[in-house]
């Protein structure tokens, strides 16, 4: 889903880059439409301040996405094409789809109409919870209720502390991080009664405690996880708790911002969801059964990271966690400072030893069993200053470029057996 704002460089980013190796007809972009702003607690039109005559606008929020599918019709034919669930994702956490597979896996098995992705939360930690609500008459809701909002709540009704960690060192309302699967025929049945339409709120920012001024203007706007409230109490809604490492990594503060986040806390950056990806990956491998080196610390950009093996493969080679176990045989090690790419989906890792660079290119016709040991000066990390121009935006954001200097390279492009060692 885009705006007015983002419409023209999303469809552009995808022309220009032959969208991803996906065909044109298998991406949709709705757009969302942009409301009235409001300027002020008496809810004032805000106006241009290039242009008098001209209203401010701003986007209604990501609940639009739910009358959007409704209305192009684009659900239906999802049905018709035999799918059975819709997956709703947010464009900057890109471990998610790593979690997909077992939480599709839940609503399945538990037969969940919704069921939302979330991690362990601390508590009072800035991201919503995930709770079981209660009316006065008996009803009960499954929702997500926002950080700011969690706390008085309960402080209003069970507990005088509030949100407080539980004996698992963690809030026991689970942190919602906005990843949601819906059944598909009932959510078709339930837009068919609503038209998608989702409960709207005002969430002004204001100058200081006297709440009389805003920073800047505000609109109505919804919220795509406020979904459950429209089903009636019968309906199936749960989640699923994934492990943060494997599950959440959002990239969405510029490395000056991310800099600025108090040591221990998350940076939420480019530096540190891609050295998530790293760990991710390392740490399936491990519990795989392989030995992977430990991570050392890294600063780029005025981060410290957990640098691990830079190990990454596309997702035809393991979609599951069976899939790497099958694909890794016998006593396999990576050291902390290797890298390894593998493309291609019967690619088979036997009593490998990596030290140094790996990658391997196979088409899908093609079997490669790759063993032995495997030594070379590899690939370096090497800091980038964000400020410094002279690199390209997605390398400063990284904070650091890959210097290339030795690798063990094998491309197999025709069908066949075939064994890559030293």
């Amino acid at each position: 889903m885009t705006s007015d704002d983002t419409h023209a460089r999303t469809l552009e980013l995808l022309e220009s880059n032959a969208y991803f190796g996906m065909k044109p007809t298998q991406v949709t972009l709705l757009k969302q439409e942009k409301v009235a702003c409001l300027a002020d607690n008496d809810a004032r039109l805000a106006l241009d301040p290039q242009n008098k005559y001209r209203m401010q606008t701003k986007p209604h929020g990501h609940g639009d996405v739910h009358s959007l599918l409704y209305s192009s019709g684009l659900l239906s034919k999802w049905r018709d094409a035999g799918v059975k669930f819709v997956l709703f994702f947010q464009d900057t956490n890109g471990l998610l789809f790593k979690a997909i597979p077992a939480a599709l896996g839940v609503s399945a098995t538990k037969q969940y109409q919704v069921n939302s992705l979330a991690v362990p939360r601390k508590a009072k930690e800035a991201i919503g919870g995930i709770a079981k609500l209660t009316h006065a008459d008996g009803r009960t809701m499954v929702i997500n209720v926002e950080y700011n909002q969690l706390d008085p709540l309960l402080r209003a009704t069970i507990s005088p502390e509030g949100d407080v960690n539980c004996e698992t060192g963690y809030s026991p309302f689970p942190g919602n991080i906005n990843q949601l699967i819906l059944e598909l025929d009932s959510y078709i049945e339930e837009l068919k009664k609503t038209g998608g339409a989702i409960q709207e709120f005002v969430n002004p920012k204001y100058k200081d405690e006297s709440k009389t001024s805003f920073k800047s203007s505000t609109r109505l706007e919804c919220m795509m996880q406020d979904y459950p409230k429209t089903l009636p109490p019968t309906a199936r809604v749960g989640f699923t708790v994934m492990d943060v490492w494997l599950a959440y990594a959002p990239v969405k503060n510029n490395p000056e911002d991310a800099a600025k986040v108090p040591k221990g806390n998350p940076y939420h950056s480019a530096t540190s969801g891609e050295m998530s990806i790293y760990r991710a990956n390392s740490l399936i491998l491990r519990k795989a059964g392989a030995q992977i080196g430990d991570p050392v610390m890294g600063v780029f950009n005025g981060q410290e990271v957990e640098v691990w093996p830079r190990i990454v493969w596309k997702p035809k080679w393991a979609l599951t966690f069976s899939d790497v176990k099958r694909k890794l045989e016998g006593s396999c090690s990576v050291t902390q400072r290797s890298t390894m790419v593998i493309k291609g989906r019967n690619i088979f890792i036997d009593k490998l030893s990596l030290d140094g660079a790996l990658v391997v290119d196979a088409i899908d016709e093609a079997e490669v069993r790759v063993e032995g040991s495997v030594q070379n000066k590899g690939w370096v990390l090497e800091n980038v200053d964000y400020k410094d121009t002279s690199y390209p935006e997605e390398i400063r954001i990284r904070g650091f470029k890959m210097n290339r200097i030795e690798q063990l390279e094998g491309n197999f492009r025709e069908p066949g057996k075939y064994t890559l060692k030293p």
